[in-house]
C-alpha cells in the first residue's frame, strides 16, 4: 500500500487543495481547517446547509495563512466571497481548537472504498487516500495503526456519512441518491476517522504499512 493522494482544507467548509507533501502534527496536516465561516448568533456555518461554499477554494499560502480563491482570510475580497455563498452576516473567523474538527483530526479513504463508492472522492472529503487496498477492507481497520515512515496514525472508527457528500464538489448541485446509496451500500459510513500517534513528513508514493 502507499500513499496515494494527500488534501488539505485551509478553510472549513471550502474546496481543499491536493498536496505533494505535508507535516503531520497531533492535530493532524499542517494549517488544516485553521479558518471557518460565522454567521448569525456567531454560530458556525458549513456547506451542510449553505453548499454554495464548497465553490470557493481554501488555500494555504506562502506565509502560512489561509486564503480563500487567493486572496488572504482577512481581505475584503475573501469576506465578499463569503457573504455571497452564505449570506450577508456570514464572517470567516480563525479556529485553532480541536473542536475546529467534527469528529477527529484526519479522514482515511482508500482506493478499494473509492471504487465500490463509483463517485467523486472529494464528496468524503479525505485528507489521505492509501492505494494498493482490496474492497471494503478499509472497514475492518478501526483499532489498527497506519505507519507511513515516521509518522503513526490511530484508525478510531469508520466514518459516518452526512448531506454534504450529497453535493457535487463543482457545482454544487445536489443528487440526494448518493446519501441514500452510502446507507444502503456501506451502513451510513465510508472512510475512517484517525488521529496522529506519531507526527512528522508525509509525502505521496510513500509506503503504508497496516499495524
Amino acid at each position: 500500500m502507499h500513499v496515494a493522494e494527500l488534501w488539505r482544507y485551509p478553510v472549513k467548509s471550502l474546496a481543499g487543495e491536493r498536496l505533494d507533501a505535508v507535516e503531520v502534527g497531533a492535530d493532524g496536516f499542517a494549517g488544516d481547517r485553521r479558518v471557518h465561516v460565522r454567521g448569525p448568533r456567531d454560530r458556525v456555518l458549513t456547506a451542510r446547509t449553505h453548499p454554495r461554499l464548497l465553490g470557493l477554494h481554501g488555500t494555504l499560502g506562502p506565509d502560512g495563512e489561509p486564503r480563500v480563491d487567493g486572496h488572504p482570510w482577512s481581505s475584503a475580497e475573501a469576506a465578499a466571497a463569503v457573504q455571497r455563498a452564505a449570506g450577508p452576516e456570514a464572517r470567516l473567523a480563525r479556529w485553532d481548537g480541536p473542536e475546529r474538527f467534527d469528529v477527529l483530526p484526519l479522514t482515511v479513504l482508500t482506493d478499494g472504498a473509492i471504487a465500490r463508492f463509483e463517485a467523486d472522492p472529494r464528496r468524503l472529503r479525505p485528507n489521505l487516500i492509501v492505494a494498493g487496498v482490496d474492497g471494503m477492507a478499509e472497514q475492518t481497520w478501526p483499532g489498527r495503526e497506519l505507519e507511513i515512515g515516521a509518522v503513526r496514525i490511530g484508525v478510531a472508527k469508520v466514518r459516518q456519512r452526512c448531506v454534504m457528500t450529497t453535493y457535487d464538489p463543482d457545482t454544487q448541485v445536489q443528487d440526494l441518491g448518493i446519501l441514500r446509496r452510502i446507507v444502503d451500500e456501506f451502513g451510513g459510513s465510508l472512510a475512517l476517522d484517525c488521529f496522529v500517534i506519531r507526527g512528522g513528513r508525509l509525502a505521496v508514493g510513500d509506503p503504508v504499512v497496516l499495524r
